[in-house]
């Protein structure tokens, strides 16, 4: 049976060519579905090809397919969104993961003292994963919520995760990635977020000044498990004309410390 064209092409590339076991038709659908982030909800076949490197006519297979499943869905049949049952292939994960489990009552505890926003997220490749969020008010234009991805650079947990990265690790992050100007205050370089990140491991937390939305301030902690290895930031978000830079050291930042350290008693 003579290969679709497209496979052709992607074969010349694929760093699993010639492992029987491989799916590549499962790999491209999975590529297909991260491509969508809460920036581009809405994207069309060409944006989607452009993105992943994945050919037109491969990601149109993979769109179909995933719109029989009900995954997908285009309502002029050209510029196609997630579906909410997206959410069922991450949820067996987020309910059945410890730490997402049993962080809620901490992080409920910890907004409700403080009058904030706090969230739970890891490093999932180049982004962070939200995978626990006690939501004292809204004070973000993007909607974030548990399975919510953000950039690891832009954001104080990010930071917070890419600062214990091996260096090995970091560079081929940094080689990756593409650094957006969200706003005026946003690190631009690659050498100034090294900077950065290389402050961020020294005082133990990353503080995100307005640099991902005008208006929005966090501050970030690790959370280590018993080996001293960070499995997970812990931060608190807050609105900028509320809550200084320094008022986020003084007064957030010793109990963001505290709930830290409780919630590493559950990491092993």
């Amino acid at each position: 049976m003579e290969k679709h064209p497209d496979d052709r092409l992607n074969n010349e590339t694929d760093p699993f060519k010639g492992d029987p076991n491989y799916m590549a038709s499962l790999a491209r659908g999975l590529e297909v579905i991260q491509a969508f982030t809460p920036q581009r909800r809405v994207m069309s076949i060409s944006q989607i090809s452009q993105k992943t490197g994945i050919p037109r006519a491969a990601v149109r297979r993979c769109l179909y397919t995933l719109g029989k499943l009900g995954f997908v869905y285009a309502e002029d049949g050209k510029n196609f969104e997630l579906r909410p049952r997206i959410l069922a292939l991450g949820h067996a994960y987020l309910a059945s993961t410890p730490l997402a489990r049993a962080t809620q009552p901490v992080l409920k505890h910890l907004s409700e003292m403080l009058n904030e926003s706090c969230s739970i997220a890891t490093l999932d490749g180049d982004d962070i994963l939200y995978i626990a969020r006690a939501s004292s008010s809204r004070i973000m234009t993007i909607d974030l919520d548990i399975g919510s991805r953000l950039p690891a650079w832009s954001t104080s947990m990010g930071r917070v995760l890419l600062s214990h990265l091996s260096e090995d690790k970091l560079n081929d992050m940094l080689g990756r990635i593409t650094m957006i100007r969200y706003t005026s205050q946003t690190v631009d370089s690659v050498p100034a977020l090294r900077a950065e990140l290389k402050r961020v491991r020294q005082q133990g937390y990353a503080l995100n000044d307005q640099e991902l939305e005008m208006g929005l301030r966090s501050i970030a902690v690790p959370l280590m498990n018993s080996q001293g290895q960070v499995q997970a930031a812990l931060n608190v978000g807050v609105h900028a004309g509320q809550v200084t830079a320094d008022e986020l050291r003084s007064r957030v930042l010793p109990e963001l410390q505290k709930a830290a350290q409780e919630l590493s008693l559950l990491l092993h």
